[in-house]
């Protein structure tokens, strides 16, 4: 049996919703009556009453939720909207990268997303892709002066490389580290081995800048880089994102001003015309290309298919069914447009369920409206005995009735919601998905392959090549309460098949 997934519960009520009547307990309710649904285990309840949502990433009970995700204590937060877990778009961005790195999932009640569900999982790719046109944007305008910054010989951020330093916007050799830049080539030209030279410099007592000891990546780095012969040489690298790697942008795009150098042009050709050497020996084979749909591919003879490196095709190595592999993905791409812009596809899974919806909603009215009638009464009552008209004895009999009516009420508001909270994210809206699918669709050429083999893991349950016709069954779909096997049936009828029309 699968155990219970452990989440917590986050509380923000501002004291406008208060006065509305949305206390912290009603919001704790709704919260725990849809994990209760789920079969989770409520670990813990983070309250930050009364706190304002335009920043609350730097608050302890913030930081102790983030603790928790990151230890394993919890592996999900609830909470009743977006806007409860943070108004600042840059702070829930943050939120979002946090709980995607450490597998954990953000269900928001009020928006119907549970990154838990395949469907709620198209919000991480929406909202990363969010963050990146953001990060892009920022960068774009940094880099935009950077070239210039660079021309005029100023700083473009960050320290001179070892052996350097920056004085009065000016990049001069370090009293201290610039002997020490000098003593790498002179070692290296001596051993021509970048761990000896690594080795050598440690034992002599020699550290890199941040104290740490010299390695081979680090030896490799310093003698690359050109600034030791005079010639430092700016805006030639960008990032590809956060925890990834640096790649060089086009030569065109390369700064080069003179500066003083460490040592002499020809002592750096000629360790670097050794560098060069070395790496033509030592060329290491290519790491294996993992493609899009590895993993999901299979023919008709319940085989399989793997890209073979001497062929561009995912391959069946029993009966040598093939496809090329640019030729599905173009399928693919045609089957999300296909699949999720017919209404007919999901109109008959969401129908139901928006009837169920909408019964338990108007539940919902009746109870508020019963909740406000009783209220009524209850100050009619309260008046007649101010006014001396009953007696307290028959105060007590007429109110005491009414008063645990209300309680009964405010018990069942938020229960019911729950049970509308689970069956609006089992089921998500038709134009939620409609929607969501069409910026995925649209936008599925702009992605990268990390992004496009994110979405297809969340959304493809398998795809059967046969000799005529390709099978493409989505499983974005979210499991029905009602019947989990009558469930996996419409998942699996949820497929099209192409006829031939590819090279094989």
């Amino acid at each position: 049996m699968e155990r219970s997934k452990p989440v917590g519960i986050w509380i923000r009520v501002s004291t406008e919703d208060q006065a509305k009547g949305e206390s912290p307990e009603h919001h704790e309710k709704r919260a725990r009556y849809y994990a209760e649904s789920k079969g989770w285990n409520v670990r813990e309840v983070y309250h930050l009453e009364a706190v304002s949502g335009k920043s609350v990433m730097g608050q302890p009970e913030t930081q102790r939720m983030l603790a928790d995700i990151k230890n394993g204590h919890i592996t999900g937060l609830v909470f009743s909207k977006l806007a409860r877990l943070a108004r600042n778009t840059k702070e829930l961005l943050d939120f979002s990268e946090i709980f995607r790195e450490y597998n954990a999932d953000l269900i928001s009640l009020q928006e119907s997303i549970d990154t838990s569900t395949p469907a709620g999982r198209l919000f991480y790719t929406m909202i990363a892709a969010m963050a990146q046109w953001e990060r892009e944007e920022i960068s774009e305008r940094v880099a935009a002066s950077v070239p210039i910054r660079a021309k005029l010989g100023k700083p473009t951020g960050g320290q001179g490389s070892f052996g350097y330093q920056w004085v009065d916007k000016k990049l001069i050799p370090h009293p201290r580290e610039a002997p020490v830049r000098k003593l790498i080539y002179e070692l290296f030209l001596e051993h021509q081995r970048k761990k000896t030279v690594a080795r050598v410099l440690n034992e002599r007592g020699y550290r890199t800048r941040n104290g740490s000891k010299f390695s081979d990546t680090t030896i490799e780095r310093l003698l690359r880089d050109p600034c030791a012969k005079g010639i430092y040489r700016a805006n030639y690298t960008k990032s590809l994102g956060d925890n990834k790697k640096w790649v060089f942008k086009p030569k065109e795009d390369w700064v080069f001003t003179q500066i003083e150098p460490i040592v002499s042009a020809e002592l750096w050709d000629h360790c670097n015309h050794i560098l060069d050497e070395q790496e033509k020996k030592n060329k290491k084979p290519s790491r294996k290309a993992v493609h899009l749909f590895t993993g999901f591919v299979f023919c008709n003879c319940n085989s399989k298919m793997y890209v073979p490196s001497n062929n561009p095709k995912y391959t069946c190595f029993e009966c040598k069914n093939k496809i090329g592999i640019t030729d599905l993905e173009e399928i693919f791409h045609h089957q999300l447009k296909n699949f999720f812009f017919s209404s007919t596809d999901i109109a008959g899974y969401l129908n139901s369920a928006d009837q169920i919806i909408k019964e338990k909603e108007e539940l919902m009215k009746a109870l508020f409206d019963e909740k406000q009638k009783v209220e009524k009464e209850m100050e009619k009552i309260y008046k007649s005995y101010i006014e001396d008209e009953i007696n307290s004895k028959d105060f007590g009999s007429l109110y005491r009735p009414k008063s645990e009516r209300v309680s009964q009420i405010d018990d069942q508001i938020p229960e019911l919601q729950g049970e509308i909270d689970f069956l609006k994210i089992q089921y998500l809206s038709s134009d939620q998905i409609l929607n969501e699918a069409k910026d995925l669709y649209s936008r599925w050429p702009e992605l990268t392959g990390t992004e496009k083999r994110r979405i297809i893991e969340n959304i493809t349950d398998t795809i059967i090549i046969g000799t005529d016709d390709i099978a493409i069954n989505l499983c974005y779909l979210p499991q029905s309460p009602l019947s989990a096997s009558a469930s996996s049936k419409l998942i699996a009828s949820e497929q099209r098949n192409f006829r031939g029309s590819w090279q094989r």
